[in-house]
């Protein structure tokens, strides 16, 4: 009887490449990065790269009950807008900068960083300009990128699309910790400006930008006096800078990052029972790509507060006598902040402070 493959057929033989996996690929790719990565290693990191694991030694000097902060996020739709225009560069610096603000919030200082990439089909050069950004924000702001994962998955992911997730810890000293306690009624909300739409709402605007306006990346919008592509892919800022000599001069309660959920939502996440945040919508100039968005999409008013940061990336919540030196020492760290509101008594939420008549219309 002849054998399940076929009575005297010849066997051919199938190579991992032939399944879709270029390991040759992915050697290249991690070749052009590897610079770049040990370039962001600190005296801490005890590991070197091709390790299955990265090395760090804790770092004790300073504090007395150091706290371990950890966080992982990603790009999300943004990075189809990348896919779209071909350029991969910038949405490696989104993932560790949000990343970094993520754990600020919490009073904690970045230590390293892991990265994840996962693509159908490796292309080495693409590997390179992500995890190039990547690199690029990790040694911006001091953090080692200690390791990651690139995995070549093929018929998982259409040929030109990946995912890319990321993973940061940071340190706190425990009495330091900011878990929002520290918040007060009429307390101050002092905001720090976006960048754009950093890396959030991308499902939204790209439907209206490249669905309900029928843009190309390319189109230049005389509003925005730039391209699409070049808005939507605007850099999500890190506020570690401007924020963190605050930090260690206690002069904030508490931290919110303005990521999906917009002020609507992340705001509460810091104010304890019984406080509200009360916002003056008018206290800074909302950017023209989200007037647009509301406007040309027809996106209703909460949506547009719930979806989008509309200008204001981070918000500190500031004890009153402390309002003129914080205003003061982010001026001096190129970051002017601007107070838009206060912390009252009452139930846990936002509330929008409209301005009077003569506000322009969509976004009140």
């Amino acid at each position: 009887m002849g054998s399940g493959a076929g009575a005297g057929s010849e066997l051919c033989m199938t190579t991992y490449r032939d399944s879709g996996v270029d390991i040759d690929a992915q050697d290249r790719a991690l070749a052009q990065i590897k610079k770049m990565v040990r370039n962001t290693y600190t005296d801490n990191v005890l590991s070197d790269q091709g390790a299955f694991g990265g090395l760090f030694r804790m770092p004790v000097k300073g504090f007395k009950e150091p706290v371990l902060v950890a966080s992982a996020d990603g790009v999300g739709t943004k990075l189809a807008v990348a896919f779209t225009t071909g350029r991969h560069g910038s949405v490696g610096r989104d993932l560790v900068h949000h990343c970094i603000n993520d754990i600020l919030v919490q009073g904690a200082r970045p230590l390293f960083f892991l990265d994840y990439l996962a693509t159908g089909r490796l292309e080495p050069d693409v590997v390179a300009d992500v995890v190039g950004g990547v690199a690029v924000a990790c040694s911006e702001h001091g953090v080692a990128l200690l390791g990651g994962e690139t995995a070549e998955m093929p018929g998982f992911y259409s040929d030109g699309e990946y995912d890319l997730a990321g993973f940061i810890v940071g340190v706190v000293e425990r009495r330091r910790i900011l878990d929002g306690s520290l918040a007060r009624t009429g307390d101050v909300l002092v905001g720090l400006p976006s960048s754009g739409l950093h890396t959030n709402g991308y499902s939204l605007a790209r439907k209206v930008f490249f669905e309900q306006l029928e843009l190309g990346p390319d189109d230049t919008v005389p509003e925005l006096g730039r391209t699409v592509g070049e808005e939507l892919l605007e850099v999500h800022r890190c506020y570690l800078e401007p924020v963190w000599p605050l930090l260690e001069d206690c002069q904030v309660h508490a931290l919110a990052h303005i990521t999906g959920g917009g002020i609507t939502d992340n705001l509460p996440r810091v104010l304890p029972d019984g406080l509200r945040a009360i916002v003056k919508v008018g206290a800074w100039d909302i950017p023209p790509v989200f007037r647009l968005l509301a406007e040309k999409g027809q996106v209703p008013e909460d949506d547009m507060w719930r979806t989008f940061n509309l200008g204001v990336g981070m918000i500190l919540v500031v004890p009153p006598k402390q309002l003129d030196k914080v205003l003061g020492s982010l001026c001096e760290s190129g970051f002017p902040g601007f107070p838009m509101g206060n912390v009252v008594k009452g139930e846990s939420g936002v509330e929008y402070d409209h301005p009077p008549e003569g506000f322009p219309s969509g976004l009140r």
